[in-house]
């Protein structure tokens, strides 16, 4: 029998992780909680917490499904306890990479991040449709193995398959890329941009566009841009358009902005994350 503690298991991830694990039968689970209003909300769910030193001792693998900020507190407080052998498993790329995990050279860091449900995912049933972090539609994972032996590669991934299922495939890329897919990528890059996308809905209104009309046309245009430039469709932008983003792109972006990929800036974004406060 395989033996999981799962901090932070009333938590919003934990809470997805405990209800995909807690009937596993190769799996015997401990739910760990700080408090005692999340350990009642533990036992609301018809779960039984443990306590920390308990669940650590006996486990093969802990799953640390905490808030970037405190990964490296906890890990700091349980890592010394744990038995030869055993797995860590971290949710995010952030505080492994900043080095908030303590050195030990006889256990196993494995890392590992949903990528969410898919844009391209559209002959699904409505209720897969309309699931935007997993659980229902499938999803790709990333997975890194930060140490221990190769053999602990298959077994943290077979896991993370069961934790974030139902799971479409599996990309393994070490903890440096990770952190490049996510935040550098996903957040500094993605998220900044989509918000910007959201900024000028919101401009357009302002200035007199009424607000369903410019919310029709933007999330129209931007199912076919997606669907155009990530290559899901055979088709190309207009020549207009694409005179339109060559002139903007000056007026919009800085032109070294791709240095937010570069290790120092990297490293930096990782840290304000995991100090949970942003970089100037």
């Amino acid at each position: 029998m395989y033996r999981i503690a799962l901090f932070g298991a009333a938590g919003k991830m934990g809470t997805r992780i405990s209800e995909k694990l807690r009937h596993e039968p190769e799996y015997t689970m401990a739910y760990v909680e700080a408090g005692q209003a999340a350990e009642q909300r533990l036992r609301e769910r018809g779960l039984t917490p443990t306590p920390q030193a308990e669940a650590v001792r006996e486990a093969d693998a802990v799953i640390l499904a905490v808030p970037d900020i405190y990964i490296g507190r906890v890990a700091q407080q349980i890592v010394p306890m744990l038995k030869p052998g055993a797995m860590v498993i971290c949710l995010d790329p952030a505080a492994p990479y900043s080095g908030d995990l303590p050195a030990r050279d006889d256990i196993t860091y494995f890392i590992t991040h949903p990528c969410h449900p898919s844009l391209a995912n559209k002959d699904l049933p409505r209720e897969a449709l309309e699931d935007y972090f997993g659980g229902v539609a499938p999803q790709a994972l990333v997975c890194a193995l930060m140490q221990g032996p190769e053999a602990d590669y298959a077994r943290g991934e077979a896991l993370c398959r069961r934790m974030f299922a139902p799971v479409s495939n599996t990309h393994r890329v070490s903890v440096e890329q990770m952190a490049l897919l996510e935040p550098a990528m996903a957040e500094t890059v993605a998220l900044t941009c989509i918000t910007v996308i959201r900024e000028a809905m919101d401009e357009v209104i302002a200035r007199g566009v009424p607000a369903e009309a410019a919310r029709d046309f933007m999330l129209g245009h931007l199912n076919a841009c997606i669907a155009i430039l990530f290559g899901l469709i055979d088709a190309e932008v207009s020549d207009g358009a694409r005179l339109a983003v060559e002139r903007a792109r000056k007026t919009i972006f800085q032109e070294d902005w791709k240095k937010v990929f570069e290790v120092e800036n990297v490293i930096a974004e990782v840290k304000s994350i995991t100090a949970g406060a942003a970089q100037g």
